[in-house]
């Protein structure tokens, strides 16, 4: 063995006390400056929490006139086609009233209307197609936004107002007037 002790001894490194004050210094500088860093990160997401309030509030608001904007621009389209159907039919009912009153003609004269009955059945389903519907006025009541009156027959059996004769049929389209049913309206005398 060798002179030497060995020690279990763990080795001290000795600070003076000038030392100790100023690593205390740094310290205390370092939880101060962390302090004021930690203030100013809150505050700055605050701020960062109000900017995305805002534009959260902001995206709703687009979000909601782009919503607006395309059931507006949806709807529009929807009215412009149907008010272009409700053109052509109207064009088409001029064309189908011919037709009728030709087939009329013929069934009067006894001259077979066969191939004019399958063109009207065509033109039925086509108005079917199309939702254009007839208006049922006979025997109904006068109704000025379903009917025009274009006659009036003297009869002391009907109820004033009641349609006795359809002289032109009337159709609906969409739920909305494409022409009126002409007509002729009862009136009950006067015994006076």
């Amino acid at each position: 063995m060798s002179d030497e002790k060995k020690s279990d001894e763990i080795p001290v490194e000795v600070i003076s006390e000038n030392e100790t004050d100023s690593s205390n210094a740094k310290e205390s500088e370092n939880v101060n400056n962390n302090d004021h860093n930690s203030e100013d990160l809150s505050k700055l997401l605050e701020l960062e929490k109000q900017k995305s309030s805002q534009f959260e509030e902001k995206l709703k608001h687009v979000l909601a006139d782009f919503q607006n904007l395309s059931r507006k621009t949806q709807n529009d389209i929807e009215v412009g086609v149907n008010s272009k159907i409700n053109e052509f039919m109207l064009d088409f009912l001029k064309i189908y009233d011919d037709f009728q009153r030709a087939k009329d003609v013929l069934s009067e004269s006894k001259i077979n209307a066969d191939g004019l009955n399958s063109i009207l059945k065509n033109m039925e389903s086509l108005m079917e197609k199309y939702n254009v519907e007839p208006i049922d006025a006979l025997g109904e009541i006068f109704d000025p936004n379903f009917h025009e009156a274009i006659s009036i027959v003297s009869d002391s059996t009907l109820d004033d107002n009641t349609i006795t004769k359809e002289i032109r049929k009337g159709y609906i389209s969409q739920k909305k007037i494409l022409r009126p049913t002409l007509v002729e309206i009862s009136k009950k005398e006067n015994d006076e």
